[in-house]
């Protein structure tokens, strides 16, 4: 189960001023706190990229990204579903052009307990609908896995 309240789980610290990539940016976040899958992939583009973490990793050895609806829908069913809850921390938000960058910290909790914090800058690029093209997430694995904590 995921948080029930996005409210309780971002804690926006960040502008509030109106813009497309921020508003997908809050919308995607909002999705994966509340594991609304379906809802989370209606905001990507056909052709969108999702690079999570940026280069290569455990999540994505090859660091290519996860491109299109099923290599984006192949990522949440991989990654995001294992996750039994979100916490985001948005430290601070730069939005200009079709992009949004976010400062933040992603708390993730897993199944058994265990959490794990991610300190991270995140940059959503959006097309002229508002659909996301490109969610880059810049983060460091081996930095994020020191924090791995078991309950």
């Amino acid at each position: 189960m995921k948080q029930e309240h996005v409210a309780d789980a971002v804690a926006w610290n960040a502008s509030t001023a109106d813009h497309p990539a921020r508003r997908a940016a809050r919308a995607s976040m909002a999705a994966v706190i509340e594991g609304r899958k379906q809802d989370w992939l209606a905001l990507f583009a056909p052709d969108a990229l999702v690079e999570d973490p940026v280069g290569p990793s455990f999540l994505d050895p090859t660091g290519n990204g996860h491109r299109g609806p099923e290599g984006i829908e192949a990522f949440w069913d991989d990654f995001i579903s294992t996750i039994a809850g979100f916490r985001f921390t948005v430290a601070d938000s730069f939005a200009n052009g079709p992009c949004c960058a976010n400062v933040a910290t992603i708390t993730t909790t897993t199944p058994d307990g265990s959490t794990m914090t991610i300190d991270c800058v995140l940059i959503y690029t959006v097309n002229e609908t508002g659909q996301i093209t490109s969610l880059r997430a810049h983060w460091e694995p081996d930095r994020a896995m020191a924090t791995l904590t078991h309950p």
